[in-house]
């Protein structure tokens, strides 16, 4: 099932979601390689890229082989949006993205991410700003409300349509609630009845059967994996492998779990130098260690290791030890 947002066709509707520390270059080449068919950049600051920020700059950083890729800004200023997507859009992105569903409180004090479901009116204004400004198709970035007595995805869903959006993610939970309870799928597909763009579902996918229930209860047009994808780049071709054959695919083996690890930490490394690579795999690795033997104690023990050296030998030692 192919997802058109605006001019550009995606061949498949399984889509990676941003994640803010977690959805850089390399993690983003390895969900690709496993069948991810849109990719979303951890989310960049408009003002940052304003005022000339060096990490902001690396945000923006795309691979021809991850496209298309939907690059995502916040911010809440439509001029500063506006003419800061005039200033990014010959990069190498296929869509723009506005993060209105981020619940960080510094995001959120700010007017920002979440904070933006308040104010449905500037929602309109912004959307009708950057979309005005660029050739590139816009879409949005939302949840179900700010709170759940004012859960008003809906609305907004429709403002944004109206004012020039090519597609809506909805994450079925409101800010209060931020990554706790349950996601509310109901909510996706009220959306997807209220709008005729694509509507790309968003909360609880972590398995294949999730991902086929998320479509079959809500409708949506997309698929969007987030924490899902933690330390399981795999679920994009399970979940292709069981849309085509009904089976589910087993889950991979500690050596094949391990030999991914090792290859997004050459990878990390390659793209940010062992100091900062090695340590942002720390957490990495204890997402891949989920469900296997053993993974308390090989969560406790990466949080030491400092060079590549060390986790190839901690690594080596695990899949000893659980033989």
């Amino acid at each position: 099932m192919s997802l058109i947002i605006g001019n550009v066709k995606i061949n498949g509707n399984l889509v990676l979601g941003p994640m803010a520390g977690v959805t850089d270059l390399p993690f983003r080449l390895l969900c690709k390689e496993q069948g991810a068919d849109l990719i979303y950049t951890e989310m960049v600051s408009a003002k940052g890229i304003q005022y000339n920020n060096q990490n902001t700059e690396k945000l923006l950083e795309v691979a021809d082989e991850e496209r298309p890729v939907s690059l995502q800004l916040f911010g809440a200023d439509p001029y500063i949006m506006s003419e800061t997507a005039k200033r990014i859009e010959d990069k190498s992105f296929d869509i723009l993205d506005i993060n209105m569903g981020c619940p960080v409180p510094k995001i959120v004090n700010n007017g920002e991410g979440s904070g933006l479901m308040k104010e449905p009116k500037l929602v309109g204004e912004i959307v009708h700003a950057v979309a005005s400004a660029i050739k590139k198709p816009l879409t949005i970035k939302i949840r179900k409300g700010f709170t759940e007595s004012t859960a008003n995805a809906v609305e907004i869903a429709k403002i944004a349509e109206a004012s020039g959006a090519a597609a809506i993610a909805v994450h079925g939970r409101t800010r209060e609630q931020y990554y706790s309870g349950e996601a509310d799928w109901k909510i996706i597909k009220a959306v997807k009845e209220a709008v005729s763009i694509p509507v790309i579902g968003n909360g609880d996918v972590f398995t294949p059967e999730d991902a086929i229930r998320l479509v079959n209860e809500t409708g949506c047009d997309g698929i969007m994996i987030a924490r899902g994808a933690r330390g399981n780049p795999w679920i994009f071709s399970q979940i292709k492998e069981y849309f085509h054959t009904g089976k589910i695919p087993k889950k991979p083996s500690p050596k094949e779990a391990v030999d991914m690890m090792l290859r997004h930490a050459e990878m990390s490394i390659t793209y940010k130098g062992e100091y900062i690579g090695i340590r942002e795999m720390r957490k990495h690795i204890a997402w891949y260690a989920t469900g296997y033997p053993l993974a308390a104690k090989l969560r406790n023990q990466v949080n030491e290791i400092e060079s590549m050296e060390q986790l190839q030998d901690l690594l080596l030692e695990y899949l000893n030890n659980i033989r």
